[in-house]
């Protein structure tokens, strides 16, 4: 019951930080959601509803790259790889989505490996 609960506050949360929160695209929106075993992000256009580019502890490229690193050694280095793939598509500058989760451990880290790949938040 309690996970629920959890699951329930955390998705009312992110509706809290949603109503702020829009990517244009110019500045599109960086959206991060962590599970137990991975982290994912990916960089959206809200005017449009399209994905430009994620990255994750589950994709086929970065899988090999991040297994046996810490957790939020993991985010780092997804947070990097958003970076490097928003870079190629021309995106520089984003909105930061924390997805209801609190700014610290693997979202900070992720937050971190995305703003030394060059993005701007």
């Amino acid at each position: 019951m309690a996970n629920k609960n959890r699951a329930l506050a955390r998705v009312r949360r992110h509706a809290r930080v949603r109503k702020q929160l829009f990517g244009s695209p110019e500045r599109p929106r960086l959206n991060v959601y962590k599970s137990l075993t991975g982290i994912y992000a990916q960089i959206i256009d809200d005017m449009d509803g399209n994905t430009l580019c994620s990255a994750s502890t589950v994709d086929k490229e970065l899988r090999e790259k991040v297994k046996g690193m810490k957790k939020t050694e993991q985010a780092k280095a997804i947070g990097q790889a958003i970076a490097e793939r928003a870079k190629s598509k021309g995106i520089s500058s984003v909105v930061f989505d924390r997805g209801g989760f609190r700014y610290t451990g693997r979202v900070k880290a992720l937050a971190d490996g995305a703003r030394e790949g060059g993005l701007q938040f």
